[in-house]
């Protein structure tokens, strides 16, 4: 049977809590528990198979293939691996990871990754403090001071097993001292320079055909994705024409997840044909006449298709009312979309009245 995400990584920690109990028991129980934490490893695979597994770890896998290193990495080992979360990755400067990812760029990245890996498998509580030599060449600083932490990063999740090793998932990405990520970053920021100047240099007639190809709001809300509960609405609604019209129209869009915020069952309410009327009134809160883009965005009240007015700010980002503008200037044949993380309800709409 095949095993979950969530049970693999419960497999994990609590083999890894097996692991630190067997220390402080008889010969005969961290036998037992030293025998029952190897089968469980053997059950979650290698290194690279609970990488995939745990979900929490895809740009790290990403780069383990770009690098050719899968094959090592489930080889027999056995390895430590200080594996940077999926958050970590995300928190170097802008651009790096994808620079990284680049063919030409392969043994650089093939370094960066050795250099989280010690060979042998080495649990948490076997830490001391020290440098200890990596697979890269070059060694890292092991500290216990506060929990674990390697070169300053973070042990957040410790002794997660393998088949052929064990993995501590780190807060950081450790780079090694001779890795220039100014010089990795320097093609791309150039790259993305003559990409704004291409933009730039785009006639009216050529942005508008490139709105046409995706097709009108409704249809790019459709192929979207994040969009659903939004789609059922509108058709809910009868507003599908509309919205699919000449307009120009802008539409601050909730997604899915800024339904899914709203009280429990206000949606489904609002679905009932009984309710169509405030659901329209509703959904045309939430779209302004005329194509404005991020860019062009100013503090005040702006007037609404349904009526009223909605507050704009560009204090901190965009925000409609409070509501954060989370993916601007979606483009479309008849306006633009600004994707937003809650759902804006009228002042005269009662939510308990719909719910009673």
């Amino acid at each position: 049977m095949k095993r979950t995400t969530t049970t693999r990584l419960s497999i994990g920690i609590v083999a890894g809590l097996l692991t630190l109990t067997a220390c402080g028991s008889d010969g005969n129980d961290a036998t037992e528990t030293t025998e029952a934490t190897a089968e469980e490893a053997a059950e979650v695979g290698t290194i690279v198979d609970v990488a995939v597994a745990n979900g929490s770890f895809e740009t790290l896998v990403a780069a383990v293939t770009a690098a050719d290193l899968a094959e090592t990495l489930s080889g027999e080992g056995p390895f430590t691996v200080f594996a940077p979360t999926d958050d970590a990755f995300a928190a170097l400067p802008d651009g790096l990871v994808d620079a990284l990812l680049l063919p030409e760029n392969k043994d650089t990245l093939a370094k960066i990754l050795t250099y989280h890996v010690v060979s042998g498998a080495v649990m948490a509580a076997d830490v001391t403090d020290g440098d200890v030599a990596t697979v890269e060449g070059q060694t890292v600083a092991l500290a216990v001071g506060e929990g674990v932490t390697v070169n300053g990063a973070n042990v957040i999740i410790a002794d997660v097993p393998a088949s052929n090793g064990v993995i501590h998932a780190i807060d950081a990405v450790l780079l090694p001292p001779d890795v220039d990520a100014a010089a990795l970053l320097a093609p791309v920021e150039e790259a993305m320079v003559e990409e704004e100047m291409v933009e730039e240099e785009m006639t009216d007639e050529e942005m508008t055909d490139e709105s046409a190809e995706v097709g009108t709001i409704v249809d790019v809300a459709v192929a979207n994705g994040s969009f659903e509960t939004l789609v059922a609405a509108v058709t809910a609604a009868d507003l599908a024409e509309t919205l699919s019209g000449e307009g120009p129209f802008t539409v601050f869009a909730p997604t899915d997840d800024a339904f899914a915020a709203l009280p429990e069952g206000l949606v489904e309410a609002l679905l009932l044909p009984e309710n169509k009327d405030i659901l329209v009134q509703i959904l045309t809160y939430h779209v302004v006449s005329g194509e404005v883009f991020a860019a062009d965005i100013a503090d005040g009240d702006v007037a609404t298709v349904e009526g009223q007015t909605v507050e704009l700010s560009t204090a901190d980002g965009v925000t409609v009312n409070g509501a954060n503008v989370i993916i601007a200037d979606v483009p479309a044949s008849n306006g633009v979309i600004h994707a937003i993380d809650a759902v804006l309800l009228p002042p005269g709409v009662d939510p308990a009245a719909l719910l009673g």
